[in-house]
């Protein structure tokens, strides 16, 4: 019995160490090529080169035209943009305003988005091809970062970040439209999914208190489509081995024996 339990914990060490040596620096060389492609598709230069930028233009619009848009988005900026609106309880008045490559609208969400891909290539890049890792606690902890910057980097164009009325009105981009909306009007261009939106905020004072109506237009965006289907491809693959090098960390006492470490930079 005590020669079955050797031979076991034998043939786990063997696994172990094939799983740290070889299977590790595999999927990590899976990620960096996935991660690779998936900054191929933003629209802004990443990993410090600077290619063109180009412009897709997109109509927005809600039926029975109460919101109309073609709007221009280059990079993570919208360089152009007509917009034409009105208000539900002011249906004879048409608003329109634009935006106007001189002073575009920014789209925090697609830097910040591109931010955390550059991040979690550098911590695969951080790793030499040559680097033997010895336990399992120092892959885990390098999973960790890259999962933990993946996660941030889908997040950010499926959940848009919340946001006041107040901060709405006062932030920068509305300063972008000219000419300017009433000061009970509000507009904001953020990602959602795969979507970019167009939200109008019609504020109102009823009986001392403030109300607000919200609709919006919104289109498909394809090349976040693809981000985003590149980002979930990562994720998954990233923990998947994080799965397997959990079965082995319940064994305290398995190490990696070789011996050739190279350097690592977390």
């Amino acid at each position: 019995m005590a020669d079955c339990d050797k031979d076991e914990s034998d043939n786990l060490q063997v696994e172990f160490e094939w799983l740290l040596q070889k299977e590790v620096h595999a999927v990590l060389a899976q990620l960096q090529n996935i991660l690779q492609e998936c900054g191929r598709r933003f629209p802004v230069p990443l990993f410090g080169v600077d290619g063109p930028l180009k412009q897709d233009k997109f109509v927005l619009t809600t039926p029975p035209d109460q919101l109309k848009c073609i709007v221009s988005v280059m990079g993570d900026n919208i360089s152009q943009a007509e917009i034409t609106l009105k208000v539900q309880r002011q249906q004879n008045v048409i608003y329109r305003t634009s935006i106007q490559a001189d002073s575009p609208w920014k789209l925090q969400q697609v830097q910040d988005a591109g931010n955390h891909l550059q991040h979690a290539l550098h911590h695969i890049d951080s790793v030499d091809a040559d680097y033997s890792f010895r336990s399992s606690e120092e892959v885990l902890h390098l999973l960790g970062d890259i999962l933990g910057c993946l996660q941030r980097g889908r997040t950010s164009l499926i959940v848009p970040r919340k946001r006041t009325i107040d901060d709405l009105m006062k932030s920068r981009n509305m300063r972008s439209l000219t000419p300017t909306l009433p000061e009970d009007l509000a507009i904001s261009f953020y990602i959602q999914s795969h979507k970019l939106v167009l939200a109008v905020y019609h504020l109102s004072n009823v009986h001392g208190n403030l109300k607000f109506d919200t609709f919006q237009a919104e289109c498909s965006v394809p090349w976040i489509s693809e981000v985003l289907v590149l980002f979930t491809v990562a994720l998954q693959l990233c923990q998947q081995l994080k799965d397997k090098i959990c079965v082995f960390s319940q064994y305290k006492d398995f190490s990696a024996t070789g011996n050739n470490a190279a350097s690592v930079a977390w």
